[in-house]
């Protein structure tokens, strides 16, 4: 993604049984901790989403682990939207542990999803509602 802009942040604990066998979170738990973030930011931008209604769904999610977390502890969510097309745009996510300072400034993973908008009765694709569009970086 060439062009992205900061949209949300969220911090969010890490729980005890987020953790797996290993010691560390688990691969699955960071995309929960993504998709948080993203819904977080959805309902802030786009508002509830009614389920008989048009909203967003993804369409591919992915997740680069860079260094691992622990228990306890907190982490904060940077989402990132990028340019929109007419029915979808790339949303990334880094997310960073807090420190004892507060402060986050280590990036333990990256990931995001491409989200597309639909009509859910129809499953069809359709445009990204204005409102919604406005919050997303210009092309």
């Amino acid at each position: 993604m060439s062009q992205k802009k900061l949209v949300h942040t969220m911090r969010q604990p890490i729980r005890w049984g987020d953790m797996d066998a290993l010691g560390h979170v688990n691969n699955t738990v960071y995309f929960r901790y993504m998709e948080s973030a993203r819904i977080a930011f959805l309902e802030e931008g786009a508002g509830h989403i009614d389920p008989a209604g048009e909203g967003p769904v993804i369409v591919t999610a992915y997740c680069t682990f860079l260094k691992q977390l622990t228990y306890p502890g907190d982490i904060e969510v940077r989402t990132f939207a990028g340019v929109p097309g007419r029915s979808s745009v790339e949303i990334t996510h880094e997310i960073r542990l807090v420190d004892a300072d507060g402060k986050a400034e280590v990036v333990h993973a990256e990931g995001g999803a491409k989200v597309v908008w639909v009509n859910f009765a129809a499953e069809k694709s359709v445009p990204l509602p204005a409102h919604f569009k406005a919050l997303l970086p210009a092309e």
